[in-house]
């Protein structure tokens, strides 16, 4: 296995790759720039559906009181981690980013593992947020057209409005992420300006970055609320096949988003909190929830602000539903074209270059979960918050701690790499980075499983405190034994796991080869 190889491929050979044996085995490149390739990356960090919905929560349920100074602290964990990631990915291309890094560093049948984990938390990071967006148009309705839809029905349209949007060009994804997020971003800005400059009765403090506000038994399922809010910086690389000079472009968009990721958001879950007053913070988001910060906006902003908010708050979870269905779908391309799932996923739409039958598998994955959930969550008796507190708490939270895993694996992957290629030497101040941020992932990983009955809202010893992280767990196991069984009876596609394009490469040569 070719682990220290780099996939980069000569110019001349990108034709060859397209076209080899007539099928379109290859993401188009050149489709993304910088600026398009941030937008489309920041918009799974959905800006205002975790002001809104994720800062409440940490406050209010889990009393960490110090949520600003958690979104610096982790701000400087993932760019440690993003240090050894960034120069991975000048070495590798491949739309599988996390799953062709471990590959590369930890060994093809590692790759296989991570695969699958990869594909479920994405899926359910992206299936979790049907829920939320289908209460949250289900409660406008309400309000303003004094009109009763079940949850359900706007995130099935919800559902195949993304499927569509996946199946046509990711240049016309990127127009769409990028207004989306803007408006947004914007948005909360200005929330955060009023809040500033009408703070509560504490004025101005910065009680909320004193290291003692992060005490509390909900330090371990706040860190994995926080890891979520920053999901999105990873992907770059995902769309490194398909950027004009990936070299440049992938790793300066992760720490862009990296950094604008950790002080926008460290920036707005202080405004909350000079908003409430420090000491009013955990007990006005324990009463008010998602609804708190509309609340501070009325008071502030007013009705119209507020209402054009909501209609924001619902385009900006729609932008992060997604991104996420982009990726999910490049993670089974890149399965497709490397036999860890079946050849098919690994072709793509030849009229757009996207990734067709990865975006249907995401489209009906989210289908069957949605109604799943219609079933068991909107009989009339059930309670009205369930899309919420189930399909968005607990998928979001199973995602969340797969990408927290991935990102623990990938870092190792990355000093591995480099060991194996004999280059440790020169790259050793960013392996410290990599194992460094390594062991605050693991640490991370292990304090969300430890307190997941906190993070579901479950009771201690309740089933779901260990049936949902298990899911990850199985994911790991399952794509192990797979890798396993393609060892043993399919070696050469074994043998490929990660190499991405430079796997067409290997086939050609065997083509060519006597006797082929």
């Amino acid at each position: 296995m070719p682990t220290g190889r780099s996939t980069t491929l000569p110019a001349d050979s990108a034709a060859e790759i397209r076209t080899y044996k007539g099928q379109d085995r290859a993401l188009r490149a050149d489709r993304l720039g910088t600026a398009g390739l941030l937008l489309s990356v920041l918009a799974a960090s959905a800006p205002l559906m975790v002001v809104a919905g994720v800062m409440p929560t940490i406050f209010g349920v889990m009393g960490i009181v110090g949520q600003p100074l958690l979104f610096v602290i982790l701000g400087v964990v993932l760019a440690l981690f993003g240090i050894g990631y960034a120069e991975m990915s000048r070495h590798v291309h491949n739309a599988g980013a996390f799953y062709a890094y471990i590959a590369r560093g930890l060994g093809p049948t590692a790759g296989a593992s991570a695969s699958l984990v990869a594909l479920v938390a994405y899926s359910a990071m992206q299936v979790g947020v049907y829920g939320i967006l289908g209460f949250e148009i289900s409660g406008l309705f309400a309000t303003y057209l004094d009109t009763q839809v079940a949850w359900w029905i706007p995130a099935l349209i919800a559902v195949a409005a993304t499927g569509a949007l996946g199946w046509l060009k990711i240049d016309l994804n990127a127009k769409v992420l990028g207004v989306l997020l803007l408006i947004e971003c914007a948005l909360v800005v200005v929330f955060d300006a009023a809040a500033l400059g009408k703070p509560g009765p504490e004025g101005l403090s910065l009680d909320a970055f004193d290291p003692s506000t992060l005490g509390g038994a909900g330090l371990g399922t706040a860190l994995c609320f926080c890891i979520a809010a920053f999901v999105g910086f990873e992907q770059s690389p995902v769309y490194a096949e398909e950027t004009s000079k990936p070299h440049i472009v992938v790793s300066r968009v992760m720490f862009l988003a990296i950094g604008f990721v950790a002080l926008f958001f460290a920036l707005s879950a202080w405004a909350l909190s000079v908003a409430t007053g420090p000491a009013g913070i955990v007990k006005a988001s324990a009463e008010a929830g998602p609804g708190l910060l509309f609340e501070l906006t009325q008071s502030r902003l007013g009705a119209a602000f507020t209402d054009v908010l909501h209609v924001l708050f619902v385009t900006g979870m729609f932008a992060a539903m997604l991104s996420f269905h982009n990726v999910v779908a490049r993670y089974a391309f890149a399965m497709g074209r490397e036999g860890l799932l079946p050849a098919r996923f690994g072709r793509t739409n030849p009229g757009t270059g996207a990734p067709a039958t990865g975006s249907l598998l995401q489209t009906v994955v989210a289908a069957v979960v949605v109604l799943l959930f219609a079933v068991t969550d909107s009989a009339p008796a059930g309670d009205p918050t369930a899309p919420v507190l189930h399909l968005f708490t607990w998928m979001g939270s199973v995602g969340a701690l797969g990408v927290t895993v991935l990102m623990a694996a990938a870092s190792f992957a990355v000093i591995a790499f480099f060991v194996r290629r004999g280059t440790a030497g020169a790259q050793i101040w960013r392996l410290a980075a990599a194992g460094l941020a390594g062991l605050a992932l693991v640490g991370i990983a292990v304090y969300t499983v430890k307190d997941f009955a906190v993070l579901v809202g479950a009771e201690q010893g309740s089933a779901l405190s260990w049936a949902l992280p298990a899911i990850i767990a199985v994911a790991a196991l399952g794509g192990l034994v797979h890798g396993l069984v393609l060892k043993s009876r399919r070696p050469e596609a074994h043998a490929r796991i990660g190499l991405g394009n430079e796997a067409f490469r290997l086939d050609q040569a065997a083509d060519a080869a006597p006797g082929a």
